[in-house]
């Protein structure tokens, strides 16, 4: 579906709904200076205070405050991919070393890392122990 907006030379400016970056930005434009907040809260779907969490981030940050970030935490990983290589390597020199040791060993060599992460590094690789019956 297309949002369009009417210029005042008969020509009209086409949106794709699709394009969440432009549909923003144009909601706020039309809110702000054309057809009114109200008027264009209903044009283009939004609440009145989404409307203005959006303005807000626009003042502050301009259009690249109105992007969608992917969904998840901004914090670092611990387990980056040397983080991972150590778990493995440590791993195959001892294959009967516990989790808890291997964290150990990480956290002796300057590696920020739980037993938790190394046991999940472990079950994720297929680096179980194999057991003989």
């Amino acid at each position: 579906m297309e949002i369009i907006i009417k210029g005042l030379k008969g020509k009209d400016f086409v949106i794709d709904e699709k394009d969440n970056l432009c549909k923003r930005l144009a909601m706020l434009i039309e809110g702000h200076c054309t057809i009114g907040v109200q008027a264009s809260i209903q044009k283009y779907g939004y609440t009145e205070q989404r409307y203005y969490q959006l303005l807000k981030k626009y003042m502050e940050g301009g259009a690249k405050a109105l992007l969608e970030k992917k969904p998840g935490s901004d914090k670092q990983h611990v387990r980056t991919k040397d983080t991972l290589n150590q778990i493995i390597r440590l791993r195959f020199l001892d294959p009967f070393a516990s989790a808890d040791v291997i964290a150990q060993k990480l956290k002796q060599t300057g590696y920020r890392v739980s037993k938790r992460s190394v046991e999940r590094t472990i079950t994720e690789y297929g680096l179980q122990k194999k057991r003989m019956f």
